[in-house]
């Protein structure tokens, strides 16, 4: 039994759905997100506000489309309506970012600034020069460039530098010690 699968879909006042035979269309009022799901194994129906999914069959295949495609279209609903974001911490001497125009530059202690192009339908801030904000209504989209961009200097455990999520925790390591170094 699926618990994310036969979960119910709240559609907010905004939202509208509009299911075809392979995919479902979900637009709000801040964009429009595309859900595809296999209409031969699942069922996708809008009844009073609600959405259910519902599947063909017990098969293991047909069981895992079931849950994913109740997690997708409640993503989708999430998304298009309230948005999601992602808070990325630079921690470090001189590591610092700054948005120019339509692209994020990063100074993370390499030779040369590490420049990325934001993509079609995400916001980035940068409050601080140690701080960036990243928001859109594409759950994946927002998650996708958070990682590309914490991926050009995770965080280190023995002094914390890096990029790192506002809510990660980094498990630090001790460094050598003179207690370490001593010879029976």
């Amino acid at each position: 039994m699926s618990r994310k699968g036969n979960k119910l879909i709240s559609i907010p006042d905004k939202v509208s759905l509009n299911v075809q035979k392979d995919f479902v269309d979900v637009k709000g009022p801040l964009g429009t997100l595309k859900v595809d799901y296999p209409s031969s194994l699942i069922t996708v129906a809008q009844e009073n506000g609600k959405v259910k999914v519902t599947r063909a069959n017990d098969d293991k295949q047909t069981r895992m489309y079931h849950g994913t495609v109740g997690s997708n279209l409640a993503n989708a609903v999430d998304g298009v309506s309230r948005g999601f974001s992602k808070i990325l911490k630079i921690v470090g001497v001189g590591y610092k970012a700054a948005i120019k125009g339509n692209t994020i530059d990063l100074a993370m202690g390499y030779s040369h600034p590490v420049v990325f192009e934001i993509p079609a339908g995400l916001k980035v801030n940068c409050p601080t020069p140690t701080q960036i904000d990243i928001f859109g209504y594409d759950k994946q989209a927002v998650g996708q460039f958070a990682a590309v961009v914490r991926d050009v200097r995770p965080p280190e455990p023995y002094k914390g530098k890096g990029i790192a999520y506002s809510d990660e925790f980094i498990i630090r390591k001790v460094g050598k010690t003179a207690e370490g170094s001593k010879k029976k």
